[in-house]
């Protein structure tokens, strides 16, 4: 015989979402690497990532589900607000690591 209405004891434990606070960087000085940094978290978004705009999801924000936005400006006015954060490798560094 199945358990049709589980109990708090019988369901399987669900992990907590942990939300980690989201700390603002400067924005790429270069075009170059504006639009790399976008292109990446554009590709992130699309695969399902949530969206770091203050306000999207809102109806009375101008940034809503009912008005989308391609995941590319999302992801653009999301750089261009220092809501991504990235990582330029040195150039001097050897490829492949250190031996």
């Amino acid at each position: 015989m199945v358990d049709e209405n589980p109990t708090p004891e019988t369901q399987p434990e669900v992990a907590a979402e942990t939300v980690q606070p989201i700390v603002k960087v400067d924005p790429p000085e270069s075009r170059f690497l504006f639009v790399d940094v976008a292109a990446m978290r554009a590709k992130q978004l699309r695969r399902g990532a949530r969206p770091r705009l203050d306000g999207y999801g809102d109806p009375a924000a101008e940034l809503s589900p009912t008005h989308p936005l391609k995941a590319e400006r999302i992801a653009m006015e999301e750089v261009r607000q220092g809501l991504v954060a990235f990582d330029i490798p040195d150039p001097k560094a050897e490829p492949g690591g250190e031996q």
